[in-house]
């Protein structure tokens, strides 16, 4: 988490949302599904299932399931030489960066290249490099870095083409994520 956040944890019984998918997950929470967490923190661990607390917890989970998914995550490479180029472009992010750049440091053709990685993280290599601005992105934004001087060290042409990816991966432009200034 980054910034000042408050959280609330509900334990939720697998039975009752075995739709869900296995892995982890990041939603976007909604003004209903933020109070349901808010009052379900608050019912006991045995409640009336047929009761009101019964109703606010089948809310809650159908609330989980049908909220938007949030794009975070930049999962890593088991291939050490790929993991490494990874691990090198989070310390730099470049959003500029080629894909035959890449090839070419692993001496791979492009399309072995891009078989690999998205082998071995789940994701197109353009998909990942935008993951992974973004996950460098947040922490600078929830410290209340300007966006214009993110951008560029990202290697945007300016703010305005960082916003456009930025809202079009997360649903809310990057000043919704910088710390509100008190007046």
């Amino acid at each position: 988490m980054v910034g000042v956040v408050q959280t609330r944890s509900v334990l939720i019984d697998p039975t009752a949302c075995a739709d869900f998918p296995p892995a982890c997950r990041i939603v976007a929470v909604s003004g209903l599904l933020r109070q349901l967490l808010v009052a379900a923190a608050e019912i006991p661990a045995e409640y009336d299932e047929d009761g009101r607390d019964g109703m606010v917890m089948r809310l809650l989970v159908a609330e989980i399931g049908a909220a938007p998914l949030i794009p975070l995550a930049v999962p890593f490479p088991h291939d050490p030489a790929l993991a490494a180029l990874c691990h090198a472009y989070l310390e730099r992010p470049r959003a500029t960066v080629g894909i035959d750049r890449w090839a070419d440091a692993l001496s791979m053709n492009r399309r072995t290249f891009t078989r690999l990685f998205r082998r071995e993280t789940g994701m197109s290599f353009a998909e990942w490099r935008q993951q992974a601005c973004i996950a460098v992105a947040l922490p600078r934004l929830a410290a209340g870095d300007p966006i214009t001087t993110i951008a560029l060290d990202l290697g945007y042409d300016g703010p305005a083409n960082f916003s456009t990816m930025f809202k079009r991966a997360l649903g809310s432009p990057p000043s919704r994520y910088r710390p509100q200034l008190s007046e």
